[in-house]
């Protein structure tokens, strides 16, 4: 058995859709299908439903998911672990942080960081599936940054507020639908007839416990239809017609701007949240806080 048979699996689990799977692997359709024929012949039973469209897990393959994604998490905390231990830390910057702000902001913040002929060598620690998980790596002193959305509504906040921040921007999360007839969202708030079918994080993440108070504001009627932790996994139920999921903007942006999504509701139902990075009380080395000077001339 291989890991990246494991990496594979998870994908398709989030994208049910061979072809995206195979593009966020960043391999041809055929060999992620082959590599998943051979994880099935290793588990010894089918995983994946392949008669329906989209694809959907089987009763095994949903049963195996959790599984799989301990495995994964195991086997990348081992090699942190063993990197963390014999390389020189004194270089590398560890970050904690959500995943959807490693995929849509880090990057580009990173980029922009470094535009000034800077170098930063960097990490992340080791995920935790829960917020206050997230928030303990950096209580316990085990990253240098915490890279982190905010909002008044969540409780965990309050643990963060010994601990120095800046301010790098304002995400606005918005409820999304798979466009119906005439661009029309297939799951519409607008619709007070019935409840809306709702794709809602789980109750261990931020947004579980940013987003209910909108909720109330609004008095929305939802209907929930299934959970996870991760907006990349919201997203791609979303867009499969599932139901309305408020996600990032930036996660989504290109599904809007090619129709595949659409507004689930008006403006006023979007979550604004701010974007901070949080430090230590301490620096931990001279290249923390020499990354902590060059980001605070870039923060808002």
């Amino acid at each position: 058995m291989e890991l990246k048979w494991l990496e594979d699996f998870l994908s398709l689990s989030q994208h049910y859709s061979f072809s995206r799977a195979a593009n966020d692997r960043h391999i041809t359709q055929s060999a992620l299908s082959r590599r998943i024929k051979q994880l099935e012949d290793w588990v010894g039973i089918p995983l994946i439903d392949r008669s329906t469209n989209p694809i959907r897990l089987t009763a095994a393959g949903q049963s195996f998911l959790p599984r799989a994604q301990d495995a994964v998490e195991l086997l990348h905390g081992v090699r942190s672990s063993l990197a963390e231990r014999y390389a020189p830390m004194w270089e590398i910057l560890s970050f904690a942080t959500l995943n959807t702000l490693s995929l849509t902001f880090f990057p580009a913040w990173m980029a922009a960081l470094e535009a000034s002929g800077d170098n930063f060598r960097a990490r992340f620690a080791d995920p935790h599936s829960s917020f206050l998980g997230n928030i303990s790596t950096l209580v316990n002193g085990d990253c240098d940054f915490f890279l982190t959305y905010a909002h008044d509504a969540v409780p965990q906040m309050e643990d963060l507020k010994r601990f120095p921040f800046l301010p790098l921007g304002i995400e606005r999360v918005i409820p999304v639908s798979a466009g119906g007839p005439a661009g029309s969202p297939l799951h519409s708030l607008k619709d007070r007839s019935r409840p809306t079918d709702y794709l809602s994080y789980r109750g261990n993440s931020f947004f579980s416990s940013a987003l209910p108070w909108l909720f109330d504001k609004h008095k929305f009627q939802l209907n929930t239809v299934y959970e996870n932790g991760m907006s990349v996994a919201l997203k791609a139920m979303t867009v499969s017609g599932h139901g309305v999921a408020w996600i990032p903007e930036g996660l989504v942006a290109d599904e809007l701007k090619r129709g595949v999504l659409v507004r689930a509701g008006d403006p006023d139902a979007d979550l604004l949240v701010d974007i901070r990075v949080y430090r230590t009380p301490q620096f931990r080395n001279r290249h923390a806080e020499r990354f902590w000077r060059r980001a605070s001339q870039l923060a808002v």
